[in-house]
């Protein structure tokens, strides 16, 4: 349903998104708990990009990358307990039973089909028949510049990706169990039908891990800048952050119950990508989901997309094919 702009809001089916940055709450307190707020986000992805561009070879391996990736999860949760940016959004028991099903089904099942038939094995054919002379002048940027590289060019891809299931019907199938979520918090980006996390995980980003350095440092902007989306903390970002990387708050409007506001800010990292193309909407929203906050249980969201398929189809036929008995055929 599309909604009303009323001052500096968009008001629709009682599921108001606040517009505009200036309108936003603030963390306020005790000067310390508002300078760590303010530059948790900052000083953290600094340390990271540091650690990574410094540590021995011996250190910066994947398993070092997964074990920091996971810490760094179990600080963030323990940060929504701690400074919580709704309320309604804090976990219970029965949402993190439900979130930790959506994460090992990822870790396991998915992975697995990643290696054999997605990201992994496009990447592992391509590796093997690329002529790595004619990339000398990719290796030869700055580190930084091509951990920038890989990371924008991999958001670059989500971005269209994500924007297409917003787009096209039969992508949107996929996509749709994911906006059912009716809170934001730290395991969320996991929770989605198999079909869409599949697809939604391809990218050329991987194709650079021949470069392990750099690898790893466009791996740093993922865990310390997209983790942000499904987030339930409250955070005074600083300006220049969320005009150039995603955050919370536009992400939370990207899952809001207003249709027209959901159809924005479709990047993962770079929300810069969203302002060049004008689909970002600086603001946020605590109401969100599809059908007024429906929870749409696991079991349902295994076979969205194949049985509203279906009745998509069936429907389709009978429009097409069926024709009333007191109308004559041509």
């Amino acid at each position: 349903m599309a909604g009303t702009r009323v001052g500096k809001r968009i008001i629709g089916a009682d599921a108001p998104v606040t517009v505009g940055w200036e309108n936003l709450p603030r963390v306020e307190g005790h000067p310390f708990k508002v300078a760590f707020f303010t530059w948790f986000q900052p000083v953290t992805l600094f340390a990271l990009l540091a650690f990574w561009y410094y540590a021995p070879n011996e250190i910066a391996t994947a398993k070092t990358a997964i074990i920091i990736g996971l810490s760094f999860r179990l600080l963030l949760l323990g940060l929504e307990w701690v400074n919580p940016r709704h309320k309604s959004w804090q976990l219970t028991w029965k949402e993190l039973v439900t979130d930790l099903f959506y994460v090992g089904l990822g870790y396991t099942v998915l992975r697995m089909v990643d290696v054999y038939f997605g990201d992994g094995a496009i990447i592992g054919l391509v590796q093997d028949s690329f002529e790595w002379d004619k990339f000398s002048w990719f290796t030869g940027l700055p580190l930084l510049l091509q951990a920038f590289l890989i990371s924008f060019i991999f958001d670059f891809g989500q971005y269209w990706m994500h924007r297409g299931m917003h787009n096209w019907y039969p992508l949107w199938l996929t996509h749709a169990p994911h906006h059912y979520i009716t809170q934001l918090n730290i395991n969320k980006g996991a929770v989605g039908n198999p079909v869409e996390l599949f697809l939604i995980g391809l990218g050329v980003g991987g194709f650079f891990d021949f470069l392990p350095r750099a690898f790893l440092l466009a791996g740093t902007l993922g865990v310390a800048v997209s983790v942000y989306q499904h987030i339930n903390v409250r955070f005074n970002t600083p300006a220049w952050w969320r005009f150039i990387f995603n955050t919370t708050e536009h992400h939370s409007v990207h899952h809001s119950q207003d249709y027209e506001a959901t159809r924005s800010n479709y990047s993962g990292t770079w929300i810069i990508i969203d302002r060049i193309f004008g689909t970002c909407v600086d603001g946020e929203a605590e109401k969100l989901g599809m059908e007024g906050g429906r929870r749409m249980p696991i079991t349902e969201t295994m076979h969205y997309p194949f049985t509203e398929g279906y009745k998509t189809f069936k429907s389709w036929v009978a429009r097409r094919f069926h024709r009333p008995s007191n109308v004559p055929a041509e």
